[in-house]
Formats: structure tokens, sequence, C-alpha cells
């Protein structure tokens, strides 16, 4: 049995062969009737060949299928159809021609483009920005700060270690002759 080497491009990856809807359909874990009307609706466009009347088939590229495996993602994580038309069709508004290349996260709800490990785009609120904190690294910095900042002990100190009142506190001496004896 050979087996491909884990080096360099995936078949089909270099867009030199294409897949078959039905084949589509099988990789992405979709039907064939939200796949066509995927395609007819212009959601997911066979980039390789597209249908051209009656018994032409459509041919997806390696890439396609990796969109169409987003936009699978994104509708059982509960977002609807309709946002994510909106989130591809704002993302190909601003020039974002390979899908395949941007990293797109969501709340169930809306859908974010990551475009850094920092900064989150809400593609449905007219590209609004939003920013992440990275707790690790909010961690690091506090950790960080605090090594040359002064500490106090969280726990009281013993009654022994209660310094001696000084002579205008009156009553905190007349406690303290008290609990001594």
């Amino acid at each position: 049995m050979h087996e491909q080497p884990l080096e360099g491009p995936l078949v089909g990856e270099d867009g030199s062969v294409g897949y078959r809807g039905v084949t589509a359909c099988q990789a992405v874990g979709i039907s064939y009737r939200q796949l066509d009307y995927w395609a007819r609706t212009t959601l997911v466009v066979p980039s390789v060949r597209d249908a051209t009347g009656s018994g032409t088939q459509r041919l997806y590229s390696f890439r396609d299928l990796v969109v169409l495996k987003v936009v699978k993602r994104l509708l059982d994580a509960g977002v609807s159809l309709q946002n994510i038309r909106r989130a591809i069709e704002t993302l190909r508004s601003r020039g974002v021609d390979d899908l395949a290349e941007i990293t797109l996260i969501s709340d169930g709800t809306t859908v974010y483009e990551c475009r850094s490990p920092e900064e989150v785009v809400d593609l449905l609120q007219g590209g609004q920005g939003v920013f992440g904190i990275a707790i690790g690294g909010a961690f690091k910095e506090i950790q960080g700060s605090l090594s040359h900042l002064p500490a106090e002990p969280a726990m009281p100190q013993p009654l022994d270690a209660v310094p001696e009142p000084s002579g205008n506190d009156e009553l905190a001496a007349r406690r303290a002759r008290r609990r001594a004896g």
C-alpha cells in the first residue's frame, strides 16, 4: 500500500483536479440538494467548472471543499444560512477572493472574521471590529508586572506580633494590657 508523503500539497490542493458534486457531498457531509442550492444561489460556486446546462458536471476544487466544510460547520453551530450568506458576501465585497484563507469563528448567531490573534471583525454588522482578550497573555503580563511590585501577606499576623500601641491611643493601650494579663 502506497502512502502519500506528508510534505507538499494534498491531492487536489493545487487546483490540478476537480471533485464532482457527489464526491464533494461525501467529503463535506452535506446533501446533494444543499450543494446544488448553494451553487445556484452563488453561496459557494465551483471554481474548476460550473454547470453550463443539462448533462454537465460541476467540478469543485479542494479549496471549494474547504469553504463548503466551513459553511456546514457554521450551520451545525446554529448560524442561519442567511447570516452565513451575508458574512460571505461581506468578505467578497471587501475583495477577499480566496475564502479558504480566512478564519471564521461564530457564537452561534454572528459570524466573525479572525484577522489576527487579537482582532475579530463582525461580518454581519458592517465590519465592526471587536477585540479578543487572550487570557494567557494577560496572565503573563500580570506576572511580569507583579515581579517588581510589593506584596502583603494575605493572612493576618498572630496576636503576639501586634506592635505596642503608641502613647496617644489610650483605648488600644487598655486592650493590650488586658490581653497581656
